[in-house]
């Protein structure tokens, strides 16, 4: 019989019962332990992660109520089970309003504690989930079609199905723009962990202290500001997906902490003692050369050859320009507003032909501002930037010259935040940066 994944720790004084329930207990769950007070119960939450703790309410040395209370406080996650004697019930009760998930009377028969347990672990792993919803460091947003029509992405699809398939980590390498994080969906969502939490965080959008917090968590106290106990994304990602997204950035002491995770599934949280257990599978991409940066000293030998077990290279756009005809289609129809406009066929002949240096990042950005800014439902080559054609540079300027005046109202409507300005208009904010940089805002 498979045993349920569930981590349950018993406290109770009396002998009998406690190794009773423990060894009755053992043969449905993956791991039980007992003690045989509440102070012990106490130093053993404190130290190891369980999901559902079996509780007595009469224990000389602590009472049940007293335990349950300072749980609250210490803020741990298990989920409480009263376990109480006739002459109790009304206490059994008050422990429910202070937060115990239910209560049983003795005594009691295994078939009948193991409906409750089962429904205490499934509030935990729900609540879990919503922690998920509320902490991601990326929006989730709805993910956009992956085109791959042309044979090198053909073949990127069919490597990254059949690589899903296993469990090892994943490297995906490619240059900046060509839609790593798309791959790394695709192998989510094709692997056995497909209905498990997904979790991303991009190690170079965030200072090294910040991404070590929100990879690990911190226990209250921790550091300034650590007001409470929080999990981590490597804790919500339990069982699931970790998309460590531009892995090359990582600063080399959180290259180690990560070395150790992915070699022993464990980890402590920032100021924490006791060590946390998870199962999650790691993808890492990179537009770095990794082997390069090995040589420079930047980046762990040993943890490249665990992070790429299995690789996934992306091709750039100018290497599957089959498909930009199709990425520009997508893009325009993903924009309601615009869906009279398109592109004539001389204007589709110059984006094909185009090297596109920022790969679909860029075709993307370009196609939501020529929809944008054209005048005419049918774009035409005169329509686009002018480094995509040979036309009088005086048009060029006047696309650029509106361009300009669109990005500048952009990011005075936002008041002046220049993620939040990239993010409405679609680029990367590096990107956004380069263009202020050049109307003389780069600071």
């Amino acid at each position: 019989m498979e045993k349920f994944p569930i981590r349950i720790l018993i406290a109770d004084d009396e002998k009998n019962i406690r190794e009773l329930l423990r060894d009755e207990l053992a043969a449905f769950v993956i791991s039980v332990a007992a003690v045989e007070s509440g102070p012990l119960a106490l130093a053993e939450l404190d130290r190891t992660e369980y999901d559902v703790f079996l509780l007595d309410l009469t224990m000389p040395e602590m009472d049940g109520i007293t335990v349950l209370k300072k749980l609250k406080a210490l803020e741990i996650s298990a989920e409480v089970i009263i376990l109480t004697a006739n002459a109790t019930v009304h206490t059994a009760v008050e422990a429910m309003k202070i937060g115990a998930y239910d209560y049983l009377m003795k005594p009691f028969k295994i078939a009948e504690l193991m409906p409750i347990i089962e429904k205490a672990y499934e509030k935990k792993k729900l609540r879990a989930e919503n922690l998920l919803l509320k902490t991601q460091v990326k929006k989730q947003a709805e993910i956009p079609r992956l085109i791959a029509e042309s044979r090198a992405m053909r073949d990127v699809l069919e490597r990254s199905k059949k690589i899903a398939q296993s469990d090892f980590p994943v490297l995906i390498t490619g240059e900046s723009g060509t839609g790593k994080e798309l791959i790394a969906r695709v192998i989510h969502n094709a692997s056995p962990r497909a209905d498990r939490p997904y979790v991303v965080i991009n190690c170079g959008a965030l200072p090294e202290n910040m991404i070590e917090s929100e990879l690990f968590g911190y226990e209250k106290g921790a550091f300034t500001g650590a007001q409470a106990r929080k999990p981590g994304l490597l804790e919500i990602a339990h069982q699931g997906t970790l998309f460590l997204d531009e892995i090359g950035d990582m600063a080399l002491p959180l290259q180690v902490k990560l070395l150790r995770v992915i070699e022993t599934g464990t980890f402590y949280r920032l100021g924490g003692t006791r060590e946390q257990q998870i199962s999650v599978r790691v993808i890492s991409a990179t537009n770095k050369q990794l082997k390069a940066e090995i040589a420079g000293g930047s980046f762990r030998e040993d943890l490249y050859y665990r992070i790429s077990a299995l690789t996934v290279h992306l091709p750039p756009l100018r290497d599957r320009r089959d498909d930009i005809a199709l990425i520009t289609e997508h893009f325009r129809c993903s924009i309601p507003a615009f869906k009279q406009k398109r592109f004539s066929s001389e204007a589709l002949k110059l984006l094909t032909e185009y090297s596109w240096p920022g790969n679909v990042r860029e075709l993307q950005s370009v196609v939501h501002h020529v929809l944008l800014l054209s005048r005419n439902d049918l774009i035409a080559p005169a329509d686009l930037p002018y480094e995509l054609g040979e036309r009088p540079a005086s048009t060029g300027s006047r696309l650029e010259d509106r361009e300009r005046e669109h990005i500048l109202r952009v990011l005075s409507q936002t008041g002046n935040d220049r993620n939040k300005a990239a993010d409405i208009l679609g680029v990367h904010p590096r990107t956004l940066m380069r263009k202020l940089a050049g109307y003389g805002m780069g600071k």
